[in-house]
């Protein structure tokens, strides 16, 4: 699971390391600062740690979740599989705990499945509302008061 605590803000969300692409404000769903999802694993359409996107995303790697067992076999049976290791891209694989800037269009798949992994609003980009509903997002959130 990653060390930084929920709503966090990242030190580097606002800036995209090693990239050309023209990334996109890094505003949250709630209108904030988009806050870190992990660095442990690293994640991130930019791997910078947050679910930072741009015109070249094209997947939108928007919403940051906490994977569970259930979600990784419901994305595995869908073709994605995000358990199992993969050493020439520096991924790791990724157990239950593990925070992840997922695809928003496999997080809504997954929804409609029932079988969404709960979301970090705070570190959830703002780009994910053009696919998924904020009151659906808002249901799964860990950082609801």
């Amino acid at each position: 699971m990653s060390a930084i605590p929920p709503g966090t803000t990242a030190p580097g969300c606002d800036k995209a390391r090693g990239t050309v692409a023209t990334k996109a404000p890094s505003r949250n769903v709630l209108g904030g600062p988009l806050a870190d999802c992990s660095r442990r694993p690293v994640t991130g359409f930019f791997r910078d740690g947050c679910c930072n996107t741009s015109d070249d995303d094209r997947g939108s790697h928007t919403v940051c979740c906490v994977v569970t067992a259930e979600f990784l076999i419901f994305s595995k049976s869908r073709g994605n599989d995000l358990s199992t290791p993969v050493p020439e891209f520096q991924f790791p694989g990724l157990k239950p705990g593990d925070r992840w800037c997922l695809c928003a269009a496999r997080w809504q798949e997954a929804l409609d499945a029932g079988r969404a992994p709960l979301v970090v609003l705070t570190a959830t980009h703002e780009r994910a509302l053009e696919i998924c509903k904020l009151a659906d997002l808002k249901r799964h959130a860990i950082d609801m008061n």
